[in-house]
């Protein structure tokens, strides 16, 4: 691990190294946890999947994000931010080719159960590398950040351009998808290794004291980013398997999820100037407002135009709330206290991310149909802009903006 954790060449542009890092949550987000919304409903139909079962897939990937959250801080700490953010990207590309060679639920929910672990760390340790090069870059820390978080939607991009064609029309071809997104998950890794070791962030130590910092003041951000990470994820989850059940096919399904990653692209650029404006949790709120009216309007009944826009609105705003929740714990805690701060809140992160699947599947087949699963993760998420509200701006200024 040491060999790809060397110190950074010569001094890169924040925005530059921010790109380059952005590979890691294209490959952790765009391909490993959301890419199998595309999956999804050729594997039920294949492998005679129950709703609950389907969600469970997702339900054990967040178990491993939960997993990889507890142990990514002191990780990178031991190993580098670099090394560790490296190595995982590839652990998680090899879980997605490993997905192509087993019918099993059982060997299938293993490898989602490691892609969550190792994408946890991935997005830890990046995130961290990000902050630290978004220090370099005075006034624009929160574009910094929305760049890196960001590049989940270069993977959904990706997924949706290669994914749906791949499967076909034939519910069997499933196993082909999982082999594209992990070729393109280990070309991300090679891809994203020149601005991890550019990277500026300073490797910590594993005996080097963790900084204080109060949860108590964070409370409403933890509360809020648990129910999102609840609402979101089952919104991700079945979103396909129920525009399949209106009528949506390859060329529709694939403009929906390129619509979507797009979004999520612009978004980092679009939301990062109102961040750096709004105090408190109302940057966190207002962009949750967005997400739950996205969420809400598949379920109206205005045909295609209505769910393209869920599209634009929803994959323009929940990569960049995960973007403003770190923001805000970055200024709100001291430098030596990020990379675990960042754990902490990825942990209330994935313990939603638990949840939301598994409720909205058994929610399904209880009322017979995927709709009842999305009114639930509409509901979820609306619960988490209120709470957002309650954040107050922290005194002192710990971090530095």
């Amino acid at each position: 691990m040491t060999c790809i954790a060397a110190a950074p060449a010569r001094p890169a542009s924040p925005l530059w190294v921010a790109f380059g890092l952005a590979l890691g949550p294209a490959a952790t987000l765009g391909l490993a946890r959301f890419a199998y919304a595309l999956l999804l409903p050729a594997m039920r139909a294949d492998l005679g999947w129950s709703y609950a079962q389907a969600g469970a897939m997702n339900t054990v990937n967040a178990v491993g994000y939960l997993l990889g959250s507890l142990v990514a801080a002191g990780l990178a700490a031991r190993r580098g931010s670099r090394a560790s953010f490296l190595v995982s990207m590839a652990v998680t590309a090899l879980a997605l080719l490993a997905s192509a060679a087993t019918r099993d639920f059982a060997l299938l929910l293993l490898l989602r159960l490691v892609a969550g672990v190792s994408g946890a760390v991935t997005l830890v340790a990046g995130a961290g590398l990000a902050a630290h090069a978004g220090a370099g870059d005075r006034g624009r820390p929160a574009l910094v950040l929305g760049i890196y978080f960001g590049g989940g939607g270069f993977g959904i991009v990706a997924s949706a351009l290669t994914t749906p064609l791949l499967i076909g029309v034939s519910p069997a071809g499933w196993p082909h998808g999982w082999i594209a997104l992990g070729l393109t998950g280990l070309a991300a890794t090679l891809l994203a290794v020149p601005a991890a070791r550019r990277s500026p962030a300073p490797e910590l130590r594993a005996k080097t004291p963790p900084a204080p910092w109060s949860r108590r003041a964070l409370l409403p951000t933890f509360a809020s980013y648990f129910l999102f990470g609840a609402g979101y994820i089952g919104y991700m989850t079945f979103i396909i398997a129920f525009l399949r059940g209106e009528g949506f096919r390859g060329g529709a399904i694939a403009a929906f999820w390129s619509i979507l990653g797009a979004a999520g692209i612009a978004g980092a650029f679009l939301w990062g100037p109102m961040l750096a404006r709004l105090r408190g949790g109302w940057g966190m709120a207002a962009m949750l407002a967005v997400v739950t009216a996205g969420s809400a309007l598949p379920l109206l009944p205005a045909g295609p135009g209505t769910v393209y826009a869920s599209a634009l609105l929803f994959g323009g705003t929940f990569l960049a709330e995960v973007a403003a929740v770190v923001a805000f714990a970055r200024k709100a805690t001291p430098v030596a206290a990020w990379t675990p701060v960042i754990g902490a809140l990825t942990t209330a992160f994935a313990l939603g991310q638990c949840l939301g699947p598994v409720l909205a599947g058994v929610l399904s087949d209880v009322a017979g149909a995927v709709r009842a699963g999305l009114v639930l993760s509409a509901v979820i998420l609306a619960l988490a802009a209120l709470l957002a509200t309650l954040q107050r701006e922290p005194r002192g200024q710990a971090g530095a903006a």
